[in-house]
């Protein structure tokens, strides 16, 4: 079985915002030591993810191409930012236009597709939407222009609290209780998937990321509910432009109970813009964690087939 390689960039982020030089990492997932395929795949996780959460799709991917996990700022091994205001789309994007610079130097001609989930298919748009910087094919995991607003508050319950668990079975019973809208997994797949979020101190296991990524959603969602209700109708017509200038061919995966990207939204991303193309997987919500076989399929065949 293929292992990845643990890869760090050195990135800066905006003035304005204390950027200062920082590590961003990278799982590299290549097939053969020293041989670099002419495809490479790009995947971006949700908003309290990190980049191991591709392992399944990676495996299946890698034999025809080369495949990078990102932990995004503050999450994994990344670095943490100096200034919680930066734990925002924009950040990221900008971290993930200089990765994909030096991949495009690395691989001069190789193609370069995205698969985002969650908060990574919202960095993927904003990505997508500037045709010199666009991948060459884009997957978004259950996300789109409209966010729900029950599903954002329900993430607000959980975002940026630092539980610490007694063992990493405590912990993945602890990820199974928030995570319900990932569908049925087995225990050893929901063991796989809360291993990398764990860091071990003073005999405890605690969560991997920062938390002050949640100061900048907190913010959104603090005060007067109508408002911030407001606040994110606005945001929204700021993503349907994003989403409209995309030119790359789209790939929509939505969870059949997602309480995050709702059939009507996908049925318009579907009509308009790229004019994505949807498939949906029956008894999950949100959202699909690409280990289940139609999962990964679905995305294998769309990356794929030329």
């Amino acid at each position: 079985m293929i292992e990845p390689a643990l890869e760090f960039l050195s990135v800066e982020g905006p003035a304005a915002l204390g950027g200062q030089p920082r590590r961003l990492a990278y799982w590299d997932w290549c097939p053969k030591e020293g041989v670099l395929p002419g495809h490479i795949v790009v995947c971006v996780h949700g908003l309290s993810r990190q980049g191991r959460d591709f392992d399944a799709l990676a495996q299946q991917l890698v034999p025809r191409c080369r495949v990078i996990a990102v932990d995004v700022a503050g999450r994994g091994h990344s670095d943490w930012l100096a200034n919680p205001l930066s734990y925002q789309v924009p950040t990221y994007a900008a971290d993930l236009v200089s990765l994909m610079a030096r991949l495009r130097a690395d691989q001069p001609g190789a193609f370069i597709d995205w698969v985002g989930t969650s908060m990574g298919g919202l960095i993927g748009m904003a990505v997508a939407s500037q045709p010199a910087l666009s991948p060459r094919r884009l997957v978004l995991n259950d996300v789109g222009p409209v966010l729900q607003w029950e599903a954002l508050s329900r993430i607000g319950t959980y975002l940026g609290q630092n539980p610490s668990f007694g063992s990493e079975q405590e912990a993945a019973d602890y990820f199974a209780s928030i995570s319900a809208g990932f569908g049925p997994h087995t225990p050893e797949q929901w063991l796989a998937l809360s291993r990398p979020m764990l860091r071990q101190r003073d005999g405890r296991w605690w969560l991997h990321y920062d938390p002050a990524i949640a100061e900048p959603f907190k913010a959104m969602m603090a005060g007067d509910v109508e408002a911030s209700r407001q606040a994110v109708l606005q945001g929204e017509a700021a993503l349907w432009g994003l989403y409209d200038s995309i030119q790359a061919p789209t790939l929509l995966l939505r969870g059949a109970q997602s309480d995050l990207l709702t059939a009507d939204t996908a049925a318009r991303m579907g009509e308009r813009g790229p004019r994505a193309r949807c498939v949906s997987f029956e008894g999950v919500g949100h959202a699909p964690t690409l280990i289940a076989a139609d999962q990964r399929q679905a995305v294998s065949d769309f990356l794929l087939t030329p």
